[in-house]
């Protein structure tokens, strides 16, 4: 669970219901939010295949849940690595794929001891992390669409409001009301941009490029394990990966 994102949604709502006060029933209007909601979901439709649509709810999940290694993890476990190949050769590696939950790491170490070609391996690799980071924008597009389309349908639900206001001048009691709930749509598309889909947009922005950094550690490790690179000068150039606070030798 990543918390921040949680945290981060409930203080934004709720400083936002605090400023409200107990006039939070005025903020209320079904029409507004039917106009606001289903007009934001159905011009994503528009947009966007409906299979990607549907994926919308997974992309969410991973705002709120995900999980990657950390780059002082990957980069222990490729040295641990490169002491066996050192010691017994790159085949003894085949016991130790299996007990490799990362798919990348794993995918690269089964090419490397089927033999694969340095080059091969650093081409289909690369390939893999242009797929994944294609995917992962993919994704950030949408919420970033969804950040532009809702202010849209609010102002849309806005000038709707407002029109309907002009049709009934006759009777000035009703102007004040009838703006009030015109300018709700516009309240309604404001708050779900800027606090729901671009604030998450750029948290898959953030979460792609951790993983992707990730990918290419573990793409420069297997290379090394391929050409048998001694193992303090493998940690040494993949600690260079990390921020200074984050580089602990495995030899120290």
């Amino acid at each position: 669970m990543d918390i921040a994102t949680l945290i981060g949604i409930v203080v934004a709502f709720g400083l936002v219901v605090s400023a409200i006060g107990g006039g939070i029933s005025s903020f209320i209007d079904p029409p507004s939010m039917l106009i606001v909601i289903g007009g934001t979901v159905g011009v994503l439709l528009v947009g966007y295949p409906l299979k990607n649509c549907i994926g919308v709810i997974g992309v969410v999940m991973k705002t709120f849940m995900y999980k990657v290694d950390t780059g002082p993890e990957v980069i222990s476990k490729l040295v641990e690595l490169a002491q066996i190949v050192r010691k017994d050769g790159i085949l003894a590696l085949e016991s130790e794929v299996k007990t490799i939950d990362n798919a990348f790491m794993a995918k690269g170490l089964q090419m490397a001891i089927d033999g694969q070609e340095p080059s091969a391996i650093e081409d289909i690799l690369y390939m893999e992390m242009d797929k994944v980071s294609e995917r992962h924008s993919r994704g950030a597009d949408m919420f970033t669409a969804l950040g532009t389309y809702a202010p849209s349908m609010g102002m849309i639900g806005t000038l709707v409001g407002l029109v309907l206001m002009l049709q009934n001048m006759s009777d000035p009691s009703s102007i004040g009301p009838s703006m009030s709930i015109a300018l709700l749509t516009t309240f309604y598309g404001a708050l779900m941009a800027n606090i729901l889909f671009l604030p998450m947009a750029g948290k898959l922005k953030t979460r792609s490029k951790e993983e992707l950094l990730i990918h290419e550690i573990v793409l420069v490790g297997i290379q090394s394990l391929v050409i048998g690179e001694n193992p303090r000068i493998m940690e040494s150039k993949l600690l260079g990966y990390l921020p200074p606070k984050e580089r602990v030798s495995s030899f120290e």
